[in-house]
């Protein structure tokens, strides 16, 4: 790993599929003692929005440009979709017909920036900094100030209009 280099642990949550949700990011500098940490919480979102959020807003919070970025992620549907690459062709067709297409193409513009790998670790298995984003993320669901996801409802709108 380089000196410009940051392990982000991301996990997301969502209390009911669709319902409350929230976040939880970890950021460590590498070689360095510092650790933050970054929760938020939404009224009503999906799961996957929660994780894949998670990770955006981590790399939307790295100042410095061309970091080396290790993010640690529970979520086979955001690991998955990078590595595999299907969100590259998934961008090819302008995320036709493709869910949270709004929070993918934010993902893609963070991305570049960056020199980010992935790497899947089991949710729930005593992961120290996963279980600390779990709990960050299911405080942050249960919160009494959530922001609205209006992407996420207006398009659930949009559906039950159809």
């Amino acid at each position: 790993m380089k000196a410009k280099a940051v392990y982000l642990y991301t996990d997301g949550s969502s209390l009911g599929n669709p319902g409350p949700g929230g976040y939880g990011i970890i950021l460590e500098w590498v070689g360095m003692s510092y650790v933050k940490e970054f929760s938020a919480g939404f009224s009503r979102t999906t799961n996957n929005r929660m994780e894949l959020l998670a990770v955006i807003v981590g790399l939307e919070l790295l100042k410095k440009k061309s970091m080396e970025v290790v993010v640690y992620s529970d979520s086979k549907y955001v690991v998955d979709a990078v590595e595999k690459k299907w969100v590259f062709n998934w961008e090819k067709s302008d995320f036709k017909g493709k869910k949270n297409s709004d929070l993918w193409k934010r993902f893609l513009k963070v991305y570049k920036k960056h020199q980010v790998h992935f790497q899947w670790i089991k949710g729930h298995n005593k992961h120290p900094q996963n279980e600390r984003c779990d709990q960050l993320a299911v405080l942050a669901a249960k919160g009494k100030t959530l922001t609205p996801d209006l992407v996420f409802e207006q398009s659930e709108k949009d559906q039950s209009q159809q």
